[in-house]
């Protein structure tokens, strides 16, 4: 029996399995929280690691590993291995001046071409422009960047400050993967290079970057184990599901995602979908929303009813809640880029307006939304044959009922689970044959 460990470390936690790779049982598994915020010194991220290593009793009998982590975490490190300052992180909305300003210089069709994104507020290459036009001296430090699941893989393999890890600041020795090259902006998901005269753009200067590992290469670790090269997130989760051409992703979270496993790259110079590339050699283009399992937060609160509640009412409405439209906007939204917006109820007369109409609503407005990112995926001529519904808005019945219909595909929901370290342990079992 071999034994290998995946790591998911997100933006609210790490979390650890050891799974068998004859079976593909998770034997066991550790968790341990992240600080919150949009800012996060990276040796929380470490020190969360180690911890949930230890809750997963050690990785001493695992013969392989490989670590999936929140895209886009700008982690500047300086000569000598230190990180800079907090690393900014997908959800730090401050550089959006900075992603208009590159759009601006560059034009979104071009940057669409060279990196397959329209650089918005969360990709890597706006937080380096933020950082040299807003903190020039720590810009100007800069010897390498990494993101989190890169810096994490070098530290766990030995590498860090001079005094702090036992085999120093390597900068040589950050390596990745073409998933989470492909959301820094500065990438080229046509011939797999990085755009350099993007990165020195932004930061000013040339940096060192880590060198890109494809989907079965590996290094080692001081123990001698194999390496696996990890992935970003969404593309994790996409390897620990299975997912293959023809496939759509569904995640109902606090956030939506919508991505596809696709053949070919793509290019959207409307910036609606992100031409990412996926853990297994093909491409990962995805659409973002920011309203998805809090719009039945908020209607759930708002009847009073719990989770399960809401679900009873909505599916005992008649299907398009006789009228009663909502347009669940009530965070702005980013697709379709409305970032003023706010959320809108239509359709009310004195029949329509009642709890299990707008449980209804909620549940159908949510799915629409999520639906104009599967349209923009069709427009741009990738194959939908079957949604994968997961997140924790898919265990509501009436979501798993009514999206069929709504999305227009066949829906399947998968058993919950840590699909993203799932994902990076399938990514490690691949090195131990």
């Amino acid at each position: 029996m071999a034994l290998v460990m995946g790591v998911d470390s997100s933006t609210q936690s790490c979390k650890v399995v050891i799974v068998d790779t004859a079976t593909g049982e998770v034997v066991r598994s550790g968790r341990a929280t992240h600080p919150d915020g949009a800012a996060v010194d990276p040796e929380a991220w470490w020190r969360a690691l180690n911890a949930a290593i230890a809750d997963a009793g050690s990785m001493d009998d695992a013969a392989a590993w490989s670590i999936g982590g929140q895209q886009h975490g700008m982690v500047a490190l300086d000569a000598d291995g230190s990180v800079i300052r907090d690393a900014l992180l997908w959800n730090d909305t401050r550089s959006a001046g900075a992603a208009a300003d590159l759009v601006t210089e560059f034009g979104a069709a071009a940057l669409a071409e060279r990196t397959g994104l329209v650089p918005v507020a969360s990709f890597t290459i706006t937080k380096l422009r933020w950082l040299r036009d807003h903190e020039p001296e720590n810009a100007a430090r800069v010897a390498a960047v990494a993101l989190p699941h890169d810096w994490l893989t070098w530290r766990l393999r030995g590498y860090g400050p001079s005094g702090s890890a036992p085999l120093g600041p390597v900068l040589d020795e950050l390596v990745t993967d073409r998933s989470d090259a492909s959301g820094t902006g500065y990438w080229n998901p046509v011939d797999g290079s990085y755009e350099r005269d993007l990165l020195v753009a932004a930061l000013g200067h040339d940096a060192v970057l880590p060198r890109i590992l494809g989907p079965v290469d590996s290094v080692t670790d001081p123990a001698g184990r194999r390496v696996g090269p990890g992935a970003g997130d969404n593309a994790a989760a996409a390897l620990g599901l299975g997912a293959q051409p023809g496939d759509v992703v569904v995640s109902i979270g606090t956030s939506g995602t919508v991505c596809a496993i696709s053949r070919a790259p793509i290019a959207d110079p409307s910036g609606t979908v992100a031409g990412f590339a996926d853990a297994a050699g093909h491409f990962l283009p995805l659409v973002a929303t920011l309203n998805a399992a809090r719009v039945l937060d908020t209607t759930a609160a708002l009847l009073g009813v719990s989770h399960d509640e809401l679900s009873d009412l909505a599916l005992r409405a008649s299907p398009g809640a006789d009228g009663l439209t909502l347009l669940p906007y009530f965070e702005g939204e980013r697709t379709p880029n409305l970032p003023d917006a706010t959320a809108s109820l239509s359709g009310m007369t004195l029949a329509s307006t009642t709890r299990g109409n707008l449980a209804r609503a909620a549940v159908e407005g949510m799915l629409r939304g999520l639906g104009a990112g599967l349209d923009a995926l069709r427009d741009l001529g990738i194959p939908l044959e079957r949604a994968l519904l997961i997140g924790g808005g898919a265990q509501s019945e009436a979501v798993r009922r009514i999206a069929p219909d709504v999305l227009g595909l066949p829906v399947e929901v998968p058993e919950p689970a840590e699909y993203v370290a799932l994902g990076a342990a399938r990514q490690a079992a691949a090195l131990v044959g």
